[in-house]
């Protein structure tokens, strides 16, 4: 893209949102920069929401727009300076951020605490992200304050204070061609990772060696960090859902199961794939990892636009129960197992959550006690899965077998897009490339 072209997409959000306020005044901060201990910082990751709007990817940003009959944009950031950017790298500073992003106008951050109060006088509505930092919840109280101070000289200030969220969340809901062009781009590489870490799999290697070939193809290929912390879980590490120690050796006849996904320009993929550390299942665990795949390919089916959210989730369970009666591992009908809510002992989550620019993406999933329609341009994840751990009544061969296979979608007119597809699921496809590798 050409830089007309590169900001046209923020362009037109900002534009959106100005609209959909009518009168007021919205504020968005970048993410603070965070300290990991003494002197050195996390690295450093803007805000969903802000860069969403500004496609502006340096720390110490505000974007303000002001909504009216003549809708304005602004920007504040830090000075430029060239001392700093020795040290720390180049920084565009007011002037080269207005006309590189397309906003109206442009000031230095410490310029902000002096402006606003003016920019809220007389204004109906202030529209802010509050509730997620203090410090930040803080700055616009002492805004609203400053304002209302000035009540005896004729200025008024905001009478409502609302949520810029509610906007925004409905508008990244769905993506756009710019977005999906991403999204597709942050699958293809962590498609690749995960064929890698298969390649590289076998008895005696540790996890964290596997993690280490799934960020090597992540960088390798433009994406500076995974979108979450990555799991590589083996043997009954697989049935805890959110293990991340990553430090366990590998043993001959357990199952690997990774979620991991990269983040690229901002935008993440989440991927799970299970898969024998020896190369190939054992009967116990390719029965669980087949009904897991059916009860997949039953979700995947079930979307498609003007379905509502729930519909996945609940044609996977069906696959997912009859599977659990049929090997013993629930009493009863399916039904009646549906309807104890018996089967949450092995499968105790939900089969998915919206993606984009976070990996449990902004968005409701229920509109006044219904769930949400699904849409075209809508990316969501499908992951059902199966853990099952040692316990009473629980046959021995299949105990410590965790198994979830997850890909990422979009909707579409007529169905829906497996954005991940290229990433191999079936146990044929997987056994012939476990173990591969060097």
């Amino acid at each position: 893209m050409n830089a007309p072209e590169a900001i046209r997409p923020y362009a037109a959000r900002r534009a959106q949102v100005l609209a959909a306020m009518g009168r007021g005044v919205a504020v968005l901060a970048t993410a603070p920069e965070r300290t990991r201990n003494r002197d050195t910082h996390h690295p450093f990751r803007f805000d969903s929401y802000f860069y969403y709007l500004t496609g502006f990817t340096e720390p110490g940003a505000v974007v303000v727009l002001i909504a009216g009959e003549t809708p304005r944009a602004l920007l504040f950031c830090r000075e430029k300076d060239l001392e700093r950017e020795i040290w720390d790298g180049y920084r565009h500073g007011p002037e080269a951020a207005r006309t590189a992003f397309g906003f109206d106008e442009a000031y230095p951050i410490g310029q902000l605490d002096e402006m606003l109060p003016k920019l809220l006088a007389d204004q109906p509505a202030l529209y802010a992200d509050i509730g997620g930092d203090a410090a930040w919840d803080a700055r616009v109280i002492d805004w609203l304050n400053a304002v209302r101070a000035q009540v005896r000289t004729g200025i008024t200030a905001p009478g409502e204070l609302r949520d810029i969220r509610r906007i925004l969340d409905d508008m990244r809901l769905v993506k756009d061609a710019h977005e999906l062009d991403t999204m597709r781009r942050a699958a293809a590489i962590s498609a690749g990772a995960h064929q890698r870490a298969m390649r590289a799999t076998r008895p005696g290697r540790h996890e964290y060696e596997i993690e280490a070939e799934l960020l090597h193809e992540f960088y390798r290929h433009g994406s500076r960090s995974p979108a979450y912390p990555c799991i590589v879980a083996s043997g009954p590490n697989a049935c805890v859902l959110h293990y991340v120690e990553n430090d366990r050796c590998m043993q001959d006849g357990d199952l690997l199961l990774i979620d991991a996904g990269c983040e690229l320009d901002g935008y993440a993929s989440d991927i799970t794939r299970t898969w024998p550390v020896g190369g190939r299942f054992t009967g116990p665990q390719r029965d669980i990892y087949e009904l897991v795949l059916a009860a997949q390919a039953a979700a995947i089916d079930a979307i498609r636009a003007g379905q509502h959210w729930e519909n996945p989730h609940e044609a996977a369970v069906g696959v997912l129960v009859r599977g659990l009666v049929d090997f013993g591992l629930c009493k009863g009908t399916p039904e009646s197992v549906i309807e104890s809510g018996d089967y949450r002992r092995f499968y105790m989550h939900r089969t998915g959550h919206w993606l984009g620019l976070d990996v449990h993406d902004a968005g409701d999933y229920k509109r006044d006690g219904a769930w949400r329609l699904l849409e075209p341009g809508m990316t969501l994840t499908v992951e059902p899965g199966c853990y099952i751990r040692p316990g009473e009544g629980v046959p021995e061969a299949f105990w410590n077998i965790g198994v979830r296979i997850e890909d990422d979608v979009v909707v579409t007119p007529t169905g829906c897009e497996v954005l991940t597809i290229a990433t191999p699921k079936s146990v044929a496809d997987v056994e012939a490339l476990v173990g591969t590798g060097d």
